[in-house]
């Protein structure tokens, strides 16, 4: 069945294709998902709870631009929208600290521990980080997505970077003293 066709399934609560549609996007907006989760089982419960939020208002798709990137700003706006109930954004003074660049040595730094240390992050830092880093959104954009004003993304960026390059550098300097 092509997307199209789908959709429009979907939009006259077709279970069948309800069921088709989440097989077809679920590793994707899992992935979405576990960026911006605290861990694998909170992943799992945002993906549920996001798609039961994509089919409820699957309606409002206009079938302009990628279904698929709809979809992804649901899931973020979903995941964002739990840690804006739980307050995780309580303004703090913050001194805005000097963006640093990160360099990563691919050969020693494998995916499943950079997921890992990401996923260590005090909330506020990890969304602004995967917002900025890994899903290309501007200062301004985050701010207004969180409810923050644009220096404490910014902040928050820095500080992110900050934790993930010492955690890097301890693994690097623990992965040297191990092979001694």
């Amino acid at each position: 069945m092509i997307l199209e066709q789908l959709i429009h399934e979907c939009k006259v609560n077709n279970t069948k294709a309800q069921e088709q549609l989440y097989r077809l996007l679920a590793p994707k907006l899992f992935s979405v998902c576990l960026k911006y989760s605290r861990n694998y089982e909170e992943a799992q419960d945002n993906l549920q709870e996001s798609f039961l939020v994509i089919f409820e208002k699957i309606n409002q798709y206009k079938n302009t631009g990628s279904f698929e990137g709809w979809a992804k700003r649901i899931t973020i706006n979903y995941v964002l929208q739990q840690y804006r109930k739980h307050n995780v954004f309580e303004i703090i003074s913050e001194k805005i600290a000097e963006e640093e660049e990160v360099e990563i040595d691919d050969d020693n730094i494998s995916l499943e521990f950079l997921t890992k240390i990401i996923q260590e992050l005090p909330d506020r830092y990890r969304l602004v980080f995967n917002l900025y880093v890994l899903d290309g959104y501007s200062h301004k954009e985050i701010a207004e997505m969180l409810e923050i004003n644009i220096g404490t993304s910014k902040s928050n960026l820095a500080r992110a970077k900050a934790i993930l390059k010492s955690k890097i550098e301890s693994n690097n300097s623990f992965e040297v003293k191990k092979s001694k």
